[in-house]
């Protein structure tokens, strides 16, 4: 068992380390940046599944540390939902395969409201159709999944993980965001207290 887990371990570690650094996270950034803290929009995070869970994870810590975001659920974005999107908004997309139906579908519904809506896709396909209709992509490297059927998304999701965390660092950079501006929007619980220096 210990040799089962090491070799988990170091799947998930290698699928991290190739990731590559490339332009395209500034980019991603810049997008966040012009669209939020320029234009007065907020990032619309979707994924369906276990994608959808990352993003939920994505979105609350970028509204921690100041760039407002919320999580839209794809399905339930086709009835009624949708209306929480606005003309300034931007739109992270998640899907490892880049061709989730209802994620593809939302790109069509939104695109009928705001037609110059930007979007950036985080996916493991770079052939698929979130790729092609993404403004900047954020590509996962495609990981195999670690478990024995190789479908539960497993690695998948450790990347993704990553990647948010990238992205939600470089914006705090971007846009100097600091502990004072946290302890606003984190009043409770230990991490509230450390950041008012209570701890």
């Amino acid at each position: 068992m210990i040799e089962t887990v090491q070799d988990i371990i170091n799947q998930e570690v290698k699928a991290l380390q190739n990731l590559v650094a490339n332009d395209n996270y500034q980019n991603a950034v810049d997008l966040i940046e012009e669209q939020v803290h320029q234009k007065g929009g907020k990032v619309v995070i979707s994924g369906m599944g276990k994608a959808g869970q990352i993003g939920i994870n994505i979105a609350t810590t970028l509204a921690s540390t100041g760039t407002p975001a919320v999580f839209l659920h794809p399905s339930e974005s086709q009835h009624g939902d949708l209306g929480i999107v606005q003309k300034n908004d931007i739109l992270i997309l998640i899907s490892n395969s880049g061709k989730t139906r209802e994620i593809v579908e939302l790109e069509v519904l939104v695109k009928r409201m705001y037609p110059s809506i930007k979007i950036i896709g985080l996916t493991g396909n770079l052939e698929g159709d979130l790729a092609g209709f993404s403004d900047v992509v954020l590509y996962t490297g495609a990981p195999k999944e670690v478990g024995p059927l190789g479908l539960a998304p497993t690695t998948s999701t450790t990347v993704m993980t990553v990647i948010g965390d990238i992205v939600i660092v470089l914006l705090m950079k971007k846009i100097g965001f600091t502990k004072e501006q946290y302890a606003l929007r984190h009043h409770s619980g230990y991490l509230g207290s450390k950041a008012r220096g209570e701890q």
